[in-house]
């Protein structure tokens, strides 16, 4: 019998069958053979697919944060940061796991008898509920012309709030948060419709959509021919007309969230500019800013989950 013992090897972890693996915590062992795992044979065949160095990681994190795409594992670590919950600090992985697959992942940490002892590392699932939150939202995000007709729910991919009773809008979102909850596994669903949705409907919302438009200059930005402060420049003037426009909260994030739900842009692309405008936010002086309100509630508490709280010393008190 071999037996490997490594503290930090996320290549020797990608290689090795999972069901041989065990985790070592605070003097615990903790196979993840398949009697002691919540896991499914599916997802057991699925990880051994997927479960690469790069998502390796996890198991030598003392916290995780499991996305969905490029955009989150972007933003997430610097929300963190703003609200003095720093993920390096805290030990803290961000594992991206595409569209699919996210529940697979989480239930590595649920133990069949949790009794006999539980992992006890903090998980966060951050997942999109993805629905629409009004009547308004198709037309201004391009599903739908204006003045077009809105198709029986069977003739479409998509759904709005309208298209269900609150009732089923609050079964949708605890079934996707029962595919991976228990013991220190937690989801976390967006409150109204998408990550960067949500974002645009916080209180971040000039941020998105200073994010968004630099975005869209991309290729000009890297071709030499703008420059981003002149990207910047007229972003800003355009933020103070389209919010001086009086529109709804939720048609304020449509026409903010509009570029990225017609598919004009990446997403990852406006994550990254939207992580590098927090940053700088983060690091200027002078500010007296509640970023714990600014957040969206389902992120601030995902981040709480798999963190410890900072010294109250370093809060800056204020508001957005």
């Amino acid at each position: 019998v071999q037996a490997i013992v490594t503290t930090h090897s996320p290549n020797l972890a990608s290689v090795i069958p999972l069901e041989n693996i065990v985790l070592m915590k605070e003097a615990q062992a903790f196979s993840l053979a398949p009697e002691h795992t919540s896991l499914s044979a599916s997802d057991y065949a699925f990880l051994e697919r997927f479960l690469d160095v790069t998502k390796s990681n996890l198991f030598f994190a003392r916290g995780v944060v499991i996305v969905e795409g490029d955009a989150e594992n972007l933003i997430l670590p610097e929300l963190a940061a703003l609200i003095g919950r720093d993920f390096t600090a805290n030990g803290v992985s961000v594992v991206n796991v595409g569209s699919t697959g996210l529940g697979r992942y989480a239930r590595i940490f649920l133990r069949s008898n949790p009794a006999a002892g539980e992992i006890g590392i903090p998980v966060a699932c951050i997942a999109d509920l993805d629905v629409m939150p009004n009547d308004q939202a198709p037309y201004i995000c391009g599903k739908l012309k204006m003045g077009e007709a809105v198709p029986a729910v069977a003739d479409r991919k998509w759904r709005k709030a309208s298209d269900f009773t609150s009732l089923e809008l609050s079964g949708k979102r605890a079934a996707i948060r029962d595919r991976a909850s228990g013991q220190m596994v937690e989801t976390f669903v967006s409150n109204q419709w998408t990550l960067e949705y949500d974002l645009a409907h916080s209180g971040l919302q000039k941020e998105m959509f200073l994010a968004i438009q630099l975005a869209l200059a991309d290729d000009q930005i890297r071709g030499g021919n703008r420059t981003a402060r002149a990207v910047l420049w007229k972003a800003l003037k355009d933020w103070k007309t389209l919010n001086d426009e009086g529109h709804s909260a939720h048609d304020l994030a449509s026409h903010i969230y509009a570029p990225l739900a017609r598919k004009r842009v990446s997403k990852a692309i406006a994550g990254q500019y939207f992580a590098q405008i927090l940053a700088s936010r983060r690091r200027a002086k002078g500010q007296s800013v509640n970023w714990n309100a600014a957040l969206p509630e389902y992120l601030r508490l995902a981040i709480e989950h798999v963190t410890v709280a900072p010294p109250a010393s370093t809060i800056v008190p204020g508001t957005v």
